[in-house]
């Protein structure tokens, strides 16, 4: 059996989850790398990274480098001795480094590969509206998300799942898979598959402001998939406008309602309790949403302060 020394490389919460499974299951973590410091929010206030907060708290060797291929990196890097690169959530990496350590890098994703490659995997198979999803371990190459993969969980995806809390989930999943994967490396019994490509594989596009907007023209279930696959964050947005005024909104929880109805797509029914739009075959009721400046409301507690016109419309 083989001592592993490990150099861990991530960013986000999601991340810290797989790192802390590998501190507690008491392997030799001799480096964390993850992203430079960033000025975040109004305040322009430095933001570490939720991988750098953990490591500073259980004493870690960090690094961020701000250029993967600066050669002072790569030799403090090097100094590390590490034999294995473990991923979760961080950034494509040069040849130099996937290749440097002994027994190789490999990461963590968050689908079924070779299904939903890409930056954004849990919410897109939400949007998607997919019934089943999971993690992967796989070895890096060259490319993103293709290389051989080791290890496959899945899970359902419950009929109302959120992104966020499919995210949780999968952390679970994934401290377990990639546990397993550690053990098969130390133990040399690591076996591999290639990753098929057919014209079926659907991938997980960055999210942008774009992609984010509800089109109330879509059906009430793709709407509805939409929202709680960008739910809490980035969150599904729309426009509101109400006579002379408008709003950007985000929209957080809602539930389509089937109905036969005469209003127009993206008209909004309200009365002190909800507000519902106007799709086909139906109406999208939203149940939580942000106006600009203010806090996330009930649609309750929104309609509490303020009342809909009879021409108000959601597009």
């Amino acid at each position: 059996m083989e001592q592993l020394k490990i150099v861990f490389m991530g960013t986000p919460e999601f991340a810290v989850g797989i790192l802390d499974a590998i501190y507690q299951n008491n392997y030799d973590i001799v480096g964390v790398i993850t992203t430079a410091d960033k000025p975040a929010g109004r305040g322009q206030k430095v933001k570490f990274s939720a991988v750098k907060e953990y490591a500073l708290e259980k004493g870690l060797r960090l690094l961020q480098p701000t250029n993967l291929k600066d050669e002072a990196f790569l030799a403090e890097l090097k100094s590390l001795n590490a034999n294995l690169n473990v991923v979760v959530a961080f950034r494509m990496l040069p040849e130099a480094v996937w290749k440097m350590p002994k027994l190789g890098t490999f990461n963590l994703h968050a689908s079924i590969l070779p299904q939903y490659r890409g930056a954004a995997p849990i919410n897109w198979a939400i949007i998607n509206g997919e019934e089943k999803t999971g993690v992967t371990t796989f070895f890096i190459d060259e490319k993103i998300d293709t290389g051989a993969m080791i290890l496959k969980a899945e899970t359902n995806i419950g009929t109302d799942e959120t992104a966020g809390e499919l995210h949780d989930r999968l952390m679970e999943l994934g401290k377990d898979t990639v546990i397993k994967t550690l053990t098969l490396i130390a133990n040399d019994n690591a076996t591999t598959t290639i990753q098929e490509v057919d014209d079926d594989i659907k991938t997980a596009y960055k999210l942008n402001k774009d992609n984010c907007k509800i089109d109330f023209t879509k059906s009430g279930e793709e709407i509805h998939n939409l929202v709680r696959g960008l739910s809490p964050y980035p969150a599904a947005w729309c426009f509101i406008k109400d006579n002379d005024q408008e709003w950007a909104v985000k929209v957080y929880t809602t539930q389509f309602i089937e109905a036969a109805h005469d209003k127009e797509i993206g008209a909004i029914v309200g009365d002190k309790k909800s507000i519902k739009v106007a799709v086909a075959g139906g109406f999208i009721n939203i149940l939580s949403l942000q106006m600009p400046g203010k806090k996330k409301l009930s649609a309750k507690e929104l309609l509490n302060g303020m009342t809909f016109t009879d021409n108000a419309a959601a597009y």
